[in-house]
Parts: structure tokens; C-alpha cells; sequence
């Protein structure tokens, strides 16, 4: 058996398929099934009581996770004068005008778009390209905005963005599993909250129908949905 298949395995026999487990137990539980020679990933899967193809129950939103990513974040900033000032002063890796809209033609180095309202205009011409990727600035997740300091300091401190997919689960990623329980437990409670507070209105019945948290290469680990109701409150 390759070695990934024998530490699969030896992850898998950690945990318990039948049982539902409390929030910290269960971060406690994939940190300790995280045994890849690299630094993995930790996602929750959240499946939602929603209909994604009526337009009132979709689920969007962003959350700045207490101990961010653990990803670098390439911000780029479509803005012209005192704000192209204000986006590089924050830290912003790109900002610029025309100019980036016309470089963006053969090139897309970078994780994250913000634009001031003005810019929409222009980058709207390349919305083809940014779309797709998931690369367009939208005024609901916060990325259209003349306060383009605090939306690219709270891109690079850790602000994610979750939208539930057609299958009625959204995937996140909460950090790395070097972090340790404690700090990925505080992520997925944030998550997690947000989620709650995102529920549409015309989302009846049982909202949070199933959470599951996994590392790249480990199983996933089925958590009690009642207590993470509990833990919103």
C-alpha cells in the first residue's frame, strides 16, 4: 500500500464514522489525523437546508477568521489617485487604472480584486476574465468600495468569503493544521457563526442539515450540528 494510503488509513481507524462529534473534539481529532509531509489544509463542508436555485435562498457572505489562513494573499487594487495611494499604503500588491485592466488580458497573478465604484466601468470589460476564476470585485462580499485600506487589510488578515454551491454545501477553508485545535477551532466558530447569521429568511426547516471537517489528506469527520447551533447562540 503507497504511503498515503497507509496514513489514510491509519487516520481512518482514529476516528469513529458512526459518531457525531463536538466541535473541539473534532478539530482535535483532524489535527491529530493530519500526518502528510506537508502542512495541510483544514476545510469544512457545511451542507445547507437551502434550495440554491431559488433566488431568495442563496447563502453568501465573508468572515475575517481570528487567525487567518495561513495563505499568502495577493491583493490587487483597481483604483486611480488618492485611493491607488491608500491601496499600496495598506499593503495592496498591485493597484492601478487602465492600465492593470489592460495587463489583466495575459496575466492573473494575484488572489483577490478590490475596485473602487468608479473602476467598475473599466474592469467591467474584463469580466469575462475575472469571473470565472471568482476574481470580479462585488459590492456584497464587500471587494466595490471607496474604504480600500480596510478591504485590503482585512484580505490579507484573513477574510475569506463563503457561497453555497449548487449542491446546497459550502466548502471553506479555515487554516492549516500547524495552527493546532486551538486556533482552528476559533476559525470554524467564526465560520460557522457568519453561516448561521447568513441564513435566508426564507430557509425553512432544518438549516444546518450536516458539518464535516477534513485535512487534505485525512478523512472526514462527521460534527454534531445541534452543538454548533448552540455554540452561534
Amino acid at each position: 500500500m503507497p504511503k498515503q494510503g497507509k496514513r489514510f488509513s491509519a487516520g481512518l481507524k482514529l476516528v469513529d464514522r458512526t459518531k457525531r462529534y463536538a466541535l473541539d473534539e473534532a478539530i482535535r481529532l483532524v489535527v491529530d489525523t493530519a500526518k502528510a509531509k506537508f502542512d495541510e489544509s483544514i476545510e469544512l463542508a457545511v451542507r445547507l437546508g437551502v434550495d440554491p436555485r431559488q433566488a431568495d435562498q442563496n447563502v453568501r457572505g465573508t468572515v475575517v477568521l481570528p487567525h487567518g489562513t495561513g495563505k499568502s494573499v495577493r491583493v490587487l487594487v483597481f483604483a486611480k489617485g488618492e485611493k491607488e495611494r491608500e491601496a499600496r499604503d495598506a499593503g495592496a500588491d498591485f493597484a492601478g487604472g487602465e492600465d492593470l485592466v489592460k495587463k489583466i488580458s495575459n496575466w492573473l497573478e494575484f488572489d483577490k480584486a478590490i475596485a473602487t465604484p468608479d473602476m467598475m466601468g473599466l474592469v467591467g470589460r474584463i469580466g469575462k476574465l475575472l469571473g470565472p476564476r471568482g476574481l470580479m470585485p462585488n459590492p456584497k462580499v464587500g471587494t466595490v468600495t471607496m474604504d480600500v485600506a480596510k478591504a485590503v487589510k482585512e484580505l490579507k488578515a484573513g477574510k475569506v468569503e463563503f457561497r453555497v454551491e449548487k449542491a446546497g454545501i459550502v466548502h471553506v477553508a479555515i487554516g492549516k493544521a500547524s495552527f493546532g485545535a486551538e486556533k482552528l477551532t476559533a476559525n470554524a466558530h467564526a465560520l460557522l457563526t457568519s453561516l448561521i447569521k447568513a441564513k435566508p429568511a426564507a430557509s425553512k426547516g432544518n438549516y444546518l442539515v450536516s458539518v464535516a471537517v477534513s485535512s487534505t489528506m485525512g478523512p472526514g469527520i462527521r460534527i454534531d450540528p445541534l452543538g454548533v447551533r448552540a455554540l452561534a447562540a
